[in-house]
């Protein structure tokens, strides 16, 4: 899937006020660690990921994409009347119905001809709502569309601590829940446009996806816990990576050494040393937010490019790989010339 006439025109995140560390987490389940004789630093040590940010109790996932909306569409400095489709790709959700597309569009009131649906694919979908917005731009359906993604980890990690704490958890328990604790918090927000209609756009070029649905069992996530089993997900997912990424060398001419800039989708130092080791990437070129921010979903890779371009890390002309990995197993990878 390659793209003619489709740019990047307006990126924003937004961080949740709450930093909680792997140590408070620690201090909690202390009673776990112990009976499971495990170390007192577990989640850090393990993980990388020194903290993650919550929300208020009561800030729910539209809030977070709306307000990283409201400020992705002030940086494309275009009318809120333009937008013709807004897809909200994150995991959580105010409500089961409606969705979370409809209240974000109700909150900026937008038009009535803007279209407005969610999409959903694990840690993955950010990436898909750019890849649909771009084909309809490709086609000349729209001119601009919005991509927006709010996560709140609070309550899954509260809940799984709560739960865990009043139960004889054993150390396989413990394992299969360990990755709640990498969760964290944000919303991030994405302006696309024609580029004919976005001069100082950034050109998003396409880019290539696989799936691996034999691996559907290996992580599952509902409210109020998530079940992973880490080990197998971590395999399975760098043998998908490594495949996308080869045909993203065929497809989109990808070679390691002539990409600028890698934004990862951000799970812990373990997955990232592993994935850039596989690929052969350059470790200078891998921005990295999971030491601060942990895992923030599908929010996590719009969240990186943005903090990345913040830290003045990404400039004009450079050639930036898009790489996320989604439950299922699913993998995309994209290319943005910026």
């Amino acid at each position: 899937m390659k793209f003619q006439n489709v740019s990047i025109m307006g990126l924003a995140h937004v961080d949740a006020p709450q930093r909680v560390t792997s140590a408070e987490l620690e201090t909690q389940i202390s009673p776990i660690l112990e009976r499971i004789q495990a170390r007192t630093d577990i989640i850090q040590s393990l993980t990388g990921i020194m903290a993650r940010r919550f929300w208020e109790p009561d800030r729910q996932p539209s809030d977070a994409a709306t307000m990283a909306a409201e400020k992705a569409i002030s940086d494309a400095g275009i009318d809120k009347s333009q937008i013709g489709i807004l897809l909200n790709t994150s995991v959580c959700r105010d409500y089961i119905e409606p969705s979370v597309a409809c209240l974000v569009h109700g909150n900026l009131g937008l038009g009535p001809e803007c279209m407005n649906f969610d999409v959903g694919n694990a840690c993955l979908a950010f990436l898909n709502g750019m890849e649909i917005i771009g084909n309809m731009i490709e086609r000349g359906q729209i001119d601009y569309g919005i991509v927006v993604d709010g996560e709140g980890s609070r309550f899954v990690v509260e809940t799984t601590i709560k739960r865990l704490l009043s139960s004889d958890c054993d150390e396989k328990t413990f394992r299969d829940n360990f990755a709640t604790f990498t969760l964290g918090s944000g919303g991030a927000a994405m302006v696309l446009a024609r580029s004919d209609l976005a001069p100082e756009g950034h050109q998003f070029l396409g880019g290539v996806s696989l799936a691996a649905t034999e691996h559907k069992d290996l992580c599952r996530g509902q409210v109020d816990n998530m079940q992973t089993d880490a080990s197998a997900l971590l395999v399975a997912g760098l043998q998908l990576a490594g495949a996308t990424f080869n045909k993203a060398r065929k497809e989109l001419g990808w070679n390691p050494e002539d990409l600028d800039q890698f934004i990862l989708h951000q799970v812990s130092a373990v997955h990232t040393a592993k994935l850039i080791e596989l690929l052969g990437l350059d470790d200078r070129k891998v921005y990295k937010t999971f030491p601060e921010y942990g895992n923030v979903g599908p929010a996590a890779i719009p969240i990186t490019l943005s903090k990345a371009l913040d830290a003045d890390r990404i400039h004009k002309n450079d050639r930036v790989a898009l790489m996320g990995i989604g439950s299922g197993l699913n993998c995309a990878m994209m290319e943005v010339l910026w």
